[in-house]
């Protein structure tokens, strides 16, 4: 039995190796909370290891960053240094790697005013966007993935002692993420090859529209004729296969942007920004969200669906079968990387051009054309549950099941 010690080593290889696939000479970028110091420096570890020719960190700090939108003057919250856009272009131009090292305190912004975190998250997004549509097409290799923190612990596990609770989030993270296996490099790529093969067939058939069935949700949607379903997988800009996200059990394509009618109902709350939205309810129509409500936190959702004209409309649909390991575990993690890999999900705002053939190297006039929406924003719901049924309809308008009572029914 490996040591924790052991683990983690194995989990930040996990990240380099198969993750960013970290090339020799390459530079890394690394983006963490201070309270996954531990992680990262893991990290940069093997990525040295694997011959990084340098590795930054951006360091931040979730209470300080509260404190900031509790107490800085309005115009600072709008206000993106062009020194800090800077860094993040040029390190992009540099075709740097970068890892988002995601560990959310879920609830941290309750007390925040909706009005100024939406300001403050809408003046990064137009900052970044160059360094965000580079993202959207894989320009260099890139990852999200999340270590365990006493914070997110408690919210997973609350009825556990702070010390429990984290040793028994690190022990789901490393089940989960396969670190468990006597082979994890070898059993994340036969992984990843499988969710592949799922995404072949889905694209040898063509599919036109699909149809979600379940608790509150009848939703119908286009896809776009030269759509292309994806795993997790990516190929950067030189041909560098990565894994964008781990743990991944997702297969995912984009809808017609003007295509998507019906409600659709979340089957879990999304914790976004700090903030947990329960209850959420949409009703789209020729595309456009015409209605929504939550049953907490409103004002957060109302931000997301506000953010531009695109963030009225879907930008991505994602397959999962509930009998993917982290479904299994029943538990809800507040985290949307895990919560969207335990359930089909769908995402509010920005497609990814990489969704539809030859997207990489389009225009944003001619992906629109393609059928493609774009944004600021893009936020993944969870709609998945074993009561979703999702059938397929062909060209010849024959029916095709995806999933029977969320899971693979192909």
């Amino acid at each position: 039995m490996r040591s924790f010690d052991e683990n983690l080593s194995l989990y930040a290889k996990l990240a380099i190796e198969v993750g960013v696939n970290l090339q020799p000479g390459q530079r890394l970028s690394i983006g963490a909370p201070l309270q996954a110091a531990g992680y990262v420096r893991s990290l940069v570890r093997q990525a040295y290891a694997a011959g990084a020719y340098d590795v930054h960190v951006d360091w931040h700090d979730d209470e300080t960053g509260l404190t900031r939108l509790l107490m800085a003057p309005d115009a600072a919250l709008r206000d993106v240094p062009n020194w800090l856009v800077s860094k993040h272009e040029t390190l992009m131009e540099q075709r740097a790697a970068r890892i988002s090292v995601y560990a959310p305190t879920p609830g941290l912004l309750k007390d925040v005013d909706p009005k100024r975190l939406a300001s403050s998250t809408l003046a990064q997004q137009k900052a970044m966007k160059r360094v965000q549509d580079a993202t959207m097409v894989t320009k260099s290799s890139w990852l999200v993935i999340s270590p365990a923190t006493p914070a997110w612990a408690a919210e997973v596990y609350p009825d556990e002692a702070p010390e429990e609770a984290l040793n028994h989030l690190w022990d789901e993270i490393f089940r989960l993420c396969r670190i468990d296996r006597d082979d994890p490099i070898g059993a994340w790529r036969e992984h990843v090859e499988d969710l592949g093969r799922r995404a072949a067939f889905l694209n040898e058939r063509r599919f036109r529209r699909l149809h979600y069935e379940g608790p509150g949700t009848d939703l119908r949607i286009e896809l776009p004729p030269r759509h292309v379903w994806q795993s997790a997988r990516e190929t950067d800009e030189l041909g560098v296969p990565c894994v964008v996200n781990l743990p991944t059990e997702e297969v995912f394509t984009l809808p017609t942007r003007d295509g998507v009618d019906g409600t659709v109902v979340a089957s879990m709350p999304l914790n976004y920004e700090g903030v947990t939205v329960e209850g959420i309810r949409l009703t789209l129509r020729r595309g456009e969200i015409v209605d929504y409500t939550a049953e907490k936190g409103l004002e957060a959702l109302r931000s997301i669906i506000e953010t531009d004209e695109g963030a009225r409309r879907l930008g991505e649909v994602a397959l999962v079968s509930q009998d993917s390991p982290i479904a299994a575990t029943g538990r809800l993690f507040y985290n949307t990387l895990y919560d969207e890999n335990s359930s089909c999900h769908l995402a509010i705002g920005d497609a990814y051009p990489t969704c539809i053939e030859g997207g990489r190297d389009m225009s944003e006039e001619e992906l629109t054309a393609e059928g493609r929406n774009h944004s600021m924003a893009h936020v993944d719901f969870m709609i998945g549950s074993d009561r979703l049924n999702v059938t397929a309809e062909d060209a010849s308008g024959g029916l095709v099941p995806l999933l029977r009572e969320g899971r693979w029914a192909f």
